[in-house]
């Protein structure tokens, strides 16, 4: 996992954001893998997500596709998801 620093994420910028919030699985992650066609290489999308295995699945699809996954944050009833397009 290349997880960044917790303090980066809050100052992160993403180049897109993704409110998945409310879908359940497998929604959420194929939200994010559609988003990522749209950002440049080496663009970041943040995945908003109220499923709690969002951030495994995420996790785990970046991992197999070679996109780095940056880490996730902890928002008021959802997680924030960070993933790096790596190509």
């Amino acid at each position: 996992m290349n997880a960044i620093a917790e303090a980066d994420l809050d100052t992160l910028t993403a180049d897109q954001v993704v409110d998945a919030r409310g879908a359940a699985c497998p929604g959420p992650l194929l939200e994010a893998k559609k988003a990522m066609a749209g950002v440049p290489v080496g663009g970041v999308v943040e995945l908003w997500s109220s499923d709690p295995v969002t951030k495994s699945d995420v996790a785990a699809w970046a991992g197999k596709v070679g996109h780095p996954f940056l880490g996730f944050r902890e928002a008021e009833g959802y997680d924030r998801v960070f993933v790096r397009r790596g190509k």
